[in-house]
């Protein structure tokens, strides 16, 4: 790699937490003040609580490209990534001169959800408190998959504000390169592309191992991933979501999915953006990237894990349920988790796929056994969480207003005590069946940036 990238790597603080989104907000307030003739700081939209949705436009470069943190609320590596990464490109002509890209970032997309998860932000970084504290919205919620899509039998343009803003920006500067900043919350780190680049492959997959993280080569995050090489995939639309259920015998996917397509998929229709995605884990534990042989095939361990999520989901439903009826239809928490529980035609799809698939029918790694066996687990962990809070924010809302309702306090404060306790006993085994480390933010800083310099670079000689 350049040396120019080795030292904007190098110089990376030790950062100990997450920023809230009035502290990211202020501070590129503060960037715009401090270099007025570099970077320029205009508000691209409003969120649906009508926050102001900024965007820092920093230098003056050949192509324009777009990186926007927070797509899903629950991920601010890519934030903190850009808080650094902002001020060193304001500061630093010689890495401006290198890149030569106008640079438009967007710290927080979903300003709205991400307020919703400050309460982990500073720690302490457990999985319970994760959970307790952990938000994500419905699909037909979130920023990153509500861009409109005409596709077979599904038509979906219930665009929302914050997507509109986003495809109003990418119709406007028609980025060369997107980055899109997610982090999953367990497991290795694995890379979204949107067409293939070998030459780079080995380049971005050392910037993991040079901060000692290990790579994802588990089950990927889905069953139509593609594969390009190991752990990292082309990128995923709605359009591979639909193909994968009418393969396997849904016969109306469109029914099924609730959701548009995304940022990259718009963009590559719009422009022909090259989008990367570099995800990240906050814990993980060394089975991960384990390929040795388990006890167990693929198979039985994918079903499994189906089986504990099926049954975690029923408790939901008859959790959510039991007091529903005292629940704001608007509960975000609600609407998230009747979204994460509706999986039964998925679920099928699945069941055949798996049945029918024969890389299934061999003996699982380790490293996909402890996917399948646990870190599923953590996962269904955080719908625990969500269901605590779907009943917390009825509860404190009755405290607010000083609503005197006996039955109806009592309905709720007995779900959110089931729920608590639910929640508690999962994250107690997690404790002592994974062995997990929380991985520094500045190790995770290093390799997204680390890899977005070198899909920019390779791009521009490309």
């Amino acid at each position: 790699m350049k040396k120019i990238f080795d030292d904007v790597i190098n110089n990376i603080p030790e950062y100990k937490e997450f920023l809230t989104v009035e502290e990211m907000d202020a501070s590129s307030k503060k960037l715009a003040e401090e270099f007025p003739e570099i970077v320029e700081l205009f508000e691209m939209g409003r969120t649906r609580d009508n926050h102001p949705l900024y965007c820092l436009k920093i230098g003056n470069g050949s192509n324009n490209a777009l990186m926007f943190g927070c797509p899903h609320p629950n991920e601010p590596i890519g934030a903190m990534m850009l808080e650094y990464f902002t001020r060193e490109l304001a500061e630093n002509k010689d890495l401006r001169d290198e890149l030569d890209y106008t640079w438009y970032i967007v710290k927080s997309w979903d300003a709205d959800g991400t307020k919703l998860n400050e309460n982990w932000f500073k720690g302490p970084f457990t999985l319970y408190n994760y959970a307790r504290n952990f938000f994500r919205p419905a699909g037909h919620q979130q920023v990153d998959w509500t861009f409109p899509i005409d596709y077979k039998n599904l038509h979906f343009h219930d665009t929302i504000p914050e997507t509109k803003a986003m495809m109003d920006l990418i119709d406007k500067i028609k980025p060369k390169f997107i980055y899109s900043l997610h982090n999953a919350g367990f497991g290795g780190v694995y890379w979204y592309i949107s067409r293939e680049t070998r030459e780079i492959y080995d380049d971005m997959r050392n910037a993991a191992k040079k901060q000692g993280i290990p790579l994802n080569l588990g089950e990927p995050e889905a069953p139509y991933c593609v594969a390009f090489d190991p752990a990292i995939y082309q990128d995923l639309g709605i359009r591979q979501n639909y193909d994968y259920l009418e393969k396997y015998g849904i016969s109306n996917p469109e029914s099924v999915i609730k959701v548009g397509t995304c940022s990259a998929d718009y963009a590559k229709e719009v422009c022909g953006a090259f989008t990367l995605l570099t995800e990240l884990p906050y814990f993980y534990d060394k089975r991960i990237n384990d390929l040795s042989p388990s006890d167990i095939t693929r198979k039985d361990a994918v079903l499994k894990s189906m089986e504990f999520s099926q049954e975690a989901d029923i408790f939901i439903k008859e959790t959510l349920n039991s007091g529903i009826q005292y629940m704001d239809k608007k509960n975000p928490f609600r609407l998230a988790l009747e979204a994460f529980t509706d999986n039964d035609e998925s679920n099928e799809a699945t069941k055949k796929m798996v049945n029918e698939n024969p890389d299934f029918a061999k003996i699982a790694t380790v490293a996909e056994k402890f996917h399948n066996l646990l870190i599923s687990k953590f996962y269904k962990m955080l719908s625990y969480g969500l269901l605590v809070r779907a009943n917390e924010i009825e509860l404190l809302k009755m405290e607010k207003d000083n609503e005197d309702d006996s039955e109806k306090k009592l309905i709720l404060q007995k779900a959110f005590n089931n729920a608590e306790e639910r929640l508690k006993e999962l994250s107690e085994l997690l404790e002592k069946e994974i062995d997990y480390e929380v991985v520094p933010i500045k190790k995770l800083v290093s390799i997204q940036l680390e890899c977005g310099l070198l899909v920019a670079d390779y791009l521009n000689r490309n």
